[in-house]
C-alpha cells in the first residue's frame, strides 16, 4: 500500500470573493473530500495536511474588531483554532463520504504542535500572508494605524504577513505513527501546526507565528516515511514564466532543476515558491518523489499523468 501525504491549500477551503463562513467551508470540502474518496478507494494509505492562512487571517481581523470587548488571543492560540475547526469539517465530510462509499475508516484529526527555533530568522522578516486581500491604499492605512507588516502577495493584491519559522520537529509524531499502522485516516499539521519552542529540559511554550503548511507537510511526510508527498494547489502544473505568453508547465523537474529554477526567479513567494522549495526539501532528504498538482487531477498525477513531478 503506497502512503502519501496530501497538502490542501487554504484557498481550498476559502475561494478568493466567497464569503468565508462556516458553510461555504463544508460546501466547498464535500467536492475536494470526493476525490481524496477516491484515493482511499484506490488503496492509497492517506494522511491530509491542510492551510489555514485564510482562515487565520479572518480570526486575527474578528478578534481586532472585538478587542474593546475581548482581548485577543495570540497568533498560536488561533492556529490552534483553526487547526480544529478545519480538520473537523475535513473529518466529518471525508467520513460522510466513505460511508455513502459502504468504506468503514476511521478518521482522526491530531491536534499538531511543531517545534522551531526562537532565533529563526523569520521572525525578524514577516512573510507569510495571511488573511483577507487589500487594495494599496487600505494596505498602507493598516500598516500605519495598526503596526502590520504588509506585502504583495502574487500580484493578487496586498496582504498581513507575520512571522514563518522554519518547522524543526513534529511534538505528536508517535501516536501519529501509532494511528497510521492502525489503519486510520490521519489528519495533522493542519496549517502549518501550532508553533512552539523547546527549552532544554523539554518543556514546551507556544510562539507567535504561522509555519508554512506545504514545508510542515514536507517534514511530516519524511518522518512517517511517505511514498509521495502530494501538493495541491489551484492549477495543474507548476509553470516558468507564469501568467505569460510563453509559460511553460514542468512535467519532471530533478532536485538540481527545481534549485536552478527557483535560483532564475521563476516562482512567485506568496504562492509557488514554497511549494517547490518543501517538494525539493522532502525529495533531497527521502530520494522518494513529490508532485504538485491541481485537486482535480490528483488521481491522474499519481498515475504519471499529469502535474509536476520531482524527482531525486
Amino acid at each position: 500500500m503506497k502512503r502519501i501525504v496530501v497538502a490542501i491549500g487554504g484557498n481550498a477551503l476559502n475561494k478568493p470573493n466567497e464569503k468565508p463562513t462556516a458553510e461555504v467551508m463544508e460546501k466547498n470540502l464535500l467536492s475536494t473530500t470526493a476525490y481524496l474518496a477516491d484515493l482511499v478507494q484506490e488503496g492509497y494509505e492517506l494522511v491530509i495536511t491542510h492551510g489555514n492562512g485564510p482562515q487565520v487571517g479572518n480570526l486575527l481581523v474578528q478578534q481586532d474588531l472585538a478587542k474593546e470587548v475581548f482581548p485577543p488571543f495570540p497568533i498560536d492560540v488561533n492556529d490552534a483554532m483553526t487547526q480544529g475547526s478545519i480538520g473537523y469539517l475535513i473529518t466529518q465530510t471525508l467520513n460522510n463520504e466513505l460511508i455513502k462509499r459502504n468504506i468503514k475508516k476511521d478518521i482522526a484529526c491530531v491536534l499538531t504542535q511543531i517545534v522551531v527555533d526562537e532565533h529563526d530568522k523569520g521572525f525578524e522578516n514577516p512573510s507569510k500572508p495571511v488573511g483577507p486581500f487589500y487594495d494599496r491604499e487600505t494596505a498602507k492605512e493598516l500598516e500605519k494605524t495598526k503596526g502590520w507588516t504588509v506585502k504583495e502577495d502574487a500580484g493578487r493584491g496586498y496582504r498581513r504577513v507575520v512571522p514563518s519559522p522554519m518547522p524543526l520537529d513534529v511534538l505528536e509524531i508517535e501516536p501519529i505513527r501509532e494511528m497510521i499502522k492502525d489503519g486510520t485516516i490521519v489528519v495533522a499539521a493542519g496549517g502549518g501546526g501550532i508553533p512552539i519552542v523547546r527549552d532544554e529540559s523539554g518543556r514546551i511554550k507556544g510562539i507567535e507565528a504561522v509555519i508554512d503548511k506545504d514545508r510542515a507537510s514536507a517534514l511530516l511526510a519524511k518522518l512517517i516515511e511517505a511514498d509521495a508527498l502530494v501538493i495541491l494547489t489551484g492549477v495543474d502544473y507548476a509553470y516558468i514564466n507564469f501568467g505569460r505568453d510563453n509559460q511553460k508547465e514542468l512535467k519532471e523537474l530533478t532536485v538540481k532543476e527545481g534549485r536552478e529554477l527557483m535560483e532564475a526567479g521563476h516562482f512567485a513567494k506568496g504562492s509557488m515558491l514554497p511549494k517547490i522549495e518543501s517538494a525539493i526539501e522532502f525529495v533531497s532528504l527521502t530520494g522518494k518523489e513529490a508532485i504538485i498538482t491541481s485537486l482535480e487531477n490528483v488521481d491522474l498525477a499519481l498515475k504519471g499523468e499529469s502535474g509536476t513531478r520531482i524527482v531525486a
